[in-house]
């Protein structure tokens, strides 16, 4: 690994993490065709274009920006933050009669479920998924929650789903009496889901989708729970690969899913780095392996990576395991501090990266002409029960 001993940021590798555009263009995979001819997102015109559009909407919109989007969109986001600070932000502007939601697709929904329906959410290119919200299938969660029935465990198991996860996945939590939770509360959310079922010293359990490492790094890490007390149900095969001894004796039930950028990182990575600069300090996000995790100095959610990095000391050293794009806006935001990027090769959320400025530019253009596009609906039960394990999620200490 390469590190900077000033504070400039070197840009890693480009690697075949990049399947969307490996061997191809980049500019030519955006899922949803831009009605007309657009120029490149670097074209000063497309972003006058934006400019007009923006204002021709004026307070009739609200564009929201997630974290791990490109800065060409982050440019014209009104409010940047993570997925559910975000859709919060859209609800608490009910005199937006647009919503544009600069994220992936669940985050949208979220967004709909939270917002009035006199408003309307739009997600500028619905190709824009999110691969471990898909992961976790509405059938395959029921399927997996039939298995529990049969071995005699569902009436002692609450389901907790990440915000990661689609509306449908939240609606199943909502009625079997769970909750949401986020990267930031994921340990207050599990606590209040042991002490549904006896505490953690009972033998109650929780079934944490989508993401098996959140859920296992805060189980262990934050609980106090250990690894034997973790089992993973894996939806693709039998009773999840699991007997009905271990569905019995496990108190976190971990759905087989991850992010394909956090999962990226390794122990070698952290290794290398502390190698290449011993004063370095090592921050990851949970949704990292474990054992990535466990060697780290740091570990939480983009809001908590951020405001580290806004309180560390001019001179510091740092190397962060999270998402490209927001490891380069820190390192451009914060000249006077060493950054690193954890891996030395290429880790963009490629679903993330799916809305760039043409689509924005599409998408905004089209609202102002008076077509609504890409609108992002909910089915209204799905809504009802997904806001109801939302609300679960807002009635947990700290909210």
């Amino acid at each position: 690994m390469s590190l900077t001993t000033s504070g400039t940021f070197v840009e890693p590798a480009a690697s075949a993490l990049l399947l969307l555009g490996r061997g191809v263009d980049l500019t030519s995979e955006r899922g949803v065709e831009c009605a007309g001819t657009l120029p490149s997102a670097s074209d000063p015109d497309l972003v006058e274009r934006a400019r007009a559009a923006r204002a021709a909407l004026g307070e009739r919109a609200f564009v929201l920006g997630h974290h791990y989007q490109r800065d060409e969109v982050i440019a014209f986001a009104d409010v940047t933050g993570d997925s559910f600070k975000l859709a919060r932000e859209a609800a608490a502007r009910p005199e937006a009669e647009f919503v544009l939601f600069c994220g992936v697709h669940f985050m949208a929904e979220s967004a709909d479920i939270l917002t009035s329906a006199d408003q309307q959410v739009v997600l500028p290119d619905l190709a824009a998924g999110c691969s471990m919200a898909d992961m976790a299938a509405i059938d395959q969660v029921a399927d997996a929650w039939d298995v529990l029935v049969d071995a005699g465990v569902a009436d002692s198991t609450v389901p907790v789903t990440y915000m990661n996860s689609t509306a449908a996945i939240k609606a199943f939590t909502g009625r079997h009496g769970g909750t949401v939770c986020t990267s930031s509360n994921a340990h207050v959310a599990l606590r209040w889901a042991f002490d549904k079922v006896g505490g953690l010293d009972g033998t109650g359990k929780v079934l944490f989708m989508p993401d098996q490492h959140l859920g296992r790094n805060t189980a262990v890490q934050q609980l106090g729970l250990s690894l034997d007390d973790c089992v993973v149900f894996d939806p693709r095969r039998p009773g999840g690969g699991l007997t009905t001894a271990q569905l019995r004796d496990a108190r976190m039930i971990l759905w087989r899913g991850h992010c394909s950028v956090h999962g990226r990182f390794s122990e070698r990575n952290v290794v290398d780095v502390r190698a290449a600069d011993p004063d370095v300090t090592v921050l990851v996000h949970p949704e990292c392996k474990h054992e990535v995790v466990t060697a780290a100095d740091m570990v939480g959610s983009t809001e908590y990576i951020i405001k580290a990095l806004d309180a560390a000391p001019a001179g510091s050293s740092w190397a962060i395991g999270t998402e490209l794009n927001l490891v380069r806006r820190l390192a451009n935001a914060h000249p006077d501090k060493k950054v690193h990027y954890l891996d030395s090769t290429v880790c963009f959320c490629s679903t993330m990266n799916r809305i760039d400025l043409p689509h924005l530019v599409w998408a905004m253009e089209s609202l102002v002409a008076g077509r609504v596009v890409n609108r992002v609906v909910v089915d209204p039960d799905d809504a009802h029960w997904a806001r109801v394990a939302l609300d679960q999620m807002l009635a947990l200490p700290g909210y």
